[in-house]
C-alpha cells in the first residue's frame, strides 16, 4: 500500500505546524465546549493516549463496557484540531459525542486554546514529560507516522526540537506556558508522565480527586490493570494498529512507554549540548523534571 506524501511545515502563528492540524483552524477556534467537558492537552508524545484511556476508563469504563470493545479510543477521545481525509474531522467527532462528560484532546499551545473552554470553565488535565524522553518517542513517531513532515535523522531530528522547529512548536514554551497557566486557572491539573509510571495508582487517585469522582478500589485496580503498557499494545481500541497512515513495522505507536529510553540514544556530545540548551530555557524554579525514573 502506498502511504500519502508527508505534510510540509510552516509557521502558524508564531507555532511550527502542518495543514493537518490547521486546514480546520476556524471550526477550531469557534469550538462550542461545554462546562462539563474535560480537556486533555499535551505536547506530542507526552502520554496522551494513556491520559485519554485512564480518563474514558474512569468515566465509561463500567456504564459503557460495549464501547470499549467497539470504539476505537480516537473516537471516544477525539483530537479537537486533527483534520485530515478522510478521517472525520475531530471538531465534528467532538461534537457528536454521545457521552458526558465529553473527553476531548489536543496538543494545542496555551495561547491557542479555543477560547470557549476558558469561558465555560472547563476542567483540564495537562500531562508533561520530560525533554529527553519527549523528542526521541517525537523521533521515532514522526519516522513511522506519514501525517506528520518528514523528521530527517536523529540527529537533525535533535536540532529541530530544541529549536522548536517540530509540529506544535517548542516543547519549552508548551510546558512552562502551560504550568504557569495553572497559577490563574485554577480548573488545571497538572500531571507528570514519569510520576504516572513510578505509581499509577496515586495519580489516579489525584486525578479523581480533581475531577470530583469517586470510584471504588476495585473499579481503580480495573483501571490501573487496563492501562498498563503491555495492556494498551495489545488492544486493537488503543494501539492504532487500524490507522493507516502508520507504519508500525517501523515503529510500534506504542513504542516503549517507559522513562529513560533517551540514554540509548543521545550521544555524549548531544546530551551536553541538550542540558546546556535547557539550562538556558528552562529557568522556572518551580517546574522540574525526571530524567528517569
Amino acid at each position: 500500500m502506498e502511504l500519502p506524501a508527508r505534510p510540509k511545515m510552516f509557521d502558524f502563528h508564531g507555532i511550527s505546524m502542518s495543514r493537518n492540524f490547521t486546514d480546520n483552524w476556524d471550526n477550531v477556534q469557534n469550538f462550542k465546549a461545554r462546562p462539563d467537558d474535560i480537556l486533555i492537552v499535551t505536547y506530542p508524545k507526552a502520554g496522551t493516549t494513556w491520559a485519554g484511556y485512564i480518563l474514558d476508563l474512569l468515566h465509561f469504563g463500567q456504564t459503557c463496557p460495549e464501547r470499549q470493545a467497539s470504539v476505537p479510543l480516537q473516537d471516544r477521545v477525539p483530537f479537537l484540531e486533527f483534520c485530515k481525509p478522510p478521517r472525520p474531522k475531530g471538531t465534528d467527532l467532538a461534537d457528536q459525542l454521545p457521552t458526558t462528560p465529553r473527553l476531548i484532546k489536543t496538543h494545542l499551545p496555551v495561547q491557542l486554546i479555543p477560547k470557549s473552554f476558558w469561558e465555560q470553565n472547563c476542567r483540564i488535565v495537562y500531562v508533561a514529560r520530560n525533554a529527553k524522553d519527549d523528542v526521541v518517542s517525537f523521533y521515532h513517531f514522526a519516522r513511522m507516522n506519514h501525517g506528520l513532515p518528514e523528521p530527517g535523522d536523529w540527529s537533525t531530528f535533535l536540532q529541530d526540537f530544541m529549536e522548536g522547529k517540530v509540529v506544535f512548536g517548542s516543547w519549552y514554551d508548551h510546558v512552562n506556558s502551560w504550568w504557569e497557566k495553572k497559577e490563574s486557572y485554577k480548573n488545571l491539573h497538572y500531571m507528570f508522565y514519569e510520576d504516572m509510571i513510578e505509581d499509577t495508582r496515586r495519580e489516579i487517585d489525584r486525578l479523581c480527586s480533581f475531577l470530583g469522582l469517586v470510584r471504588s478500589a476495585e473499579e481503580k485496580e480495573r483501571v490501573i490493570t487496563e492501562v498498563k503498557f503491555d495492556n494498551m499494545k495489545q488492544n486493537k481500541m488503543t494501539n492504532n494498529s487500524h490507522v493507516q497512515s502508520m507504519n508500525q513495522r517501523l515503529s510500534p505507536f506504542m513504542r516503549k512507554g517507559k522513562a529513560g529510553d533517551w540514554k540509548n540514544h543521545f550521544t555524549v556530545a548531544q546530551n551536553e549540548r541538550f542540558d546546556e540548551d535547557y539550562k538556558q530555557k528552562m529557568k522556572n524554579p518551580t517546574l522540574q523534571f525526571r530524567m528517569e525514573v
